[in-house]
């Protein structure tokens, strides 16, 4: 976190994107993303929108169970878990298991209870995959069951409003060897530039709050650039339809030799 940019002085910012990658090779977007967050926000909720690696596909995977790491435990908002959960039941999973073995929240909370210390209170939602609309075509809110869950937290981030704040745990291309690609990718060099391109397309619709622009551009050739944030981004722009986002960094990491991850740090305000 040393050498972070000074954060705004007025609390308008209402989330953050931050990557999920291995901390030592995205530390730079990691700490441009949560150095943003002011002190005054450490009463809020912060609701945890993460990468699900591991979950079913169209379903948010939820917990009650608190989080606990180096630094302490973390509070789950179980009333606002039960709240989601009544409401879309067909929807939700209660994924206990997929929550203790995936690090795109658990990367969010170590860094969360360092800034604010260990009793944050947090939403941890893990967002499956939208598979079937980005190989089968339509939007995801297709499935009636996806379409309630988007309604229910729709309603919760309304009434809660600046009382939660949000926090996207997403990494984007995974290109190269690693990933089925056939070419060997090195970040910033040949096919990278191109991919740096595309990607910061699709990021200027996530930031313009543009969901259906963005979607487009992600089932364009089945999501070839392999952006696995696509779930928690396109769940997070249609829950708050009014944030808009602010590029601080974007990176790329050769997460071995053959292969990258791009990744971003962005933060979201209200308009």
């Amino acid at each position: 976190m040393q050498g972070a940019p000074p954060a705004s002085s007025d609390d308008s910012l209402i989330g953050i994107a931050a990557p999920h990658v291995s901390p030592f090779g995205g530390w730079e977007s990691y700490r441009d993303a949560y150095s943003a967050l002011l002190p005054t926000y450490r009463d809020r909720t912060f609701v945890v929108l993460g990468t699900s690696h591991y979950g079913a596909p169209d379903r948010f995977g939820l917990t009650r169970k608190p989080y606990v790491t180096p630094f302490g435990e973390a509070i789950t908002a179980a009333e606002l878990v039960d709240e989601l959960a009544e409401k879309a039941p067909g929807a939700v999973n209660m994924e206990d298991y997929c929550h203790a073995v995936e690090h795109s929240i658990e990367f969010q909370v170590l860094f969360l209870q360092y800034i604010f210390g260990p009793d944050i209170r947090i939403l941890p939602i893990l967002c499956g995959s939208f598979a079937r609309s980005i190989y089968q075509g339509g939007k995801p809110e297709a499935n009636a069951e996806v379409e309630r869950f988007f309604g229910a937290l729709g309603d919760l981030a309304a009434r809660e409003s600046n009382r939660l704040v949000w926090v996207l745990g997403i990494d984007m291309a995974h290109m190269g060897r690693r990933y089925g690609d056939s070419m060997t990718a090195r970040a910033n060099q040949g096919e990278m530039t191109e991919v740096a391109e595309r990607d910061r397309v699709r990021i200027d619709r996530m930031n313009q709050s543009d969901a259906q622009g963005f979607w487009e551009l992600v089932q364009e050739n089945h999501d070839d650039l392999k952006w696995c944030g696509s779930a928690p981004i396109y769940t997070f722009l249609k829950a708050v339809p009014r944030a808009r986002g602010q590029l601080h960094r974007y990176q790329q990491w050769n997460i071995d030799e053959q292969s990258v991850v791009s990744f971003a740090a962005i933060g979201f305000r209200s308009y």
